[in-house]
């Protein structure tokens, strides 16, 4: 397993600047199946600031735009330390100290069901079949998906 690490900086985040993350992925491409993306975030905040770095707009829109560009990077995040905090980044949810992270769930639905019908696409156009990756990841986030669903996808045009 190779740990890749995406640096962002307060500056590179309020530019919205992609290059830390253009400089290890290619749009398009399938990452070596050995790699494991991690982010490290660096953004000072006043120390009086309650928000997880979710909460920070300027954090959640670089994420956002970050998705647009690279859809398919859910599937190569370390999933341990990296995709709850990657799917909070762009979905609703409250977050407290003693519960932890709690998505809206029909926000949560709608984002899941959008990323298994496009990565399912994505993986199956680079003549991938990393279909247990997929359903493992959406298994991550408490989705447990009937098999079913990627047959129909299998032979729906």
């Amino acid at each position: 397993m190779a740990v890749v690490q995406i640096a962002l900086t307060r500056e590179v985040i309020e530019k919205l600047d992609l290059s830390p993350a253009r400089r290890l992925l290619t749009a398009g491409q399938v990452p070596p199946p050995d790699w494991v993306v991690q982010f490290m975030i660096d953004y000072p905040r006043d120390p009086s600031d309650p928000r997880e770095l979710s909460e920070v707009p300027e954090v959640r829109l670089w994420f956002i735009r970050l998705d647009a560009h690279y859809p398919w990077l859910p599937l190569f995040l370390d999933w341990q330390v990296e995709l709850a905090r990657y799917v909070a980044m762009l979905v609703p949810h409250q977050f407290s100290p003693q519960d932890g992270i709690q998505f809206n769930p029909e926000a949560l639905d709608i984002f899941i069901m959008g990323k298994v019908f496009y990565l399912h696409h994505w993986l199956r156009s680079q003549g991938q079949e990393r279909l247990g990756k997929l359903q493992q990841m959406t298994e991550v986030l408490g989705y447990q998906l009937d098999p079913a669903l990627f047959e129909l996808l299998a032979e729906s045009p």
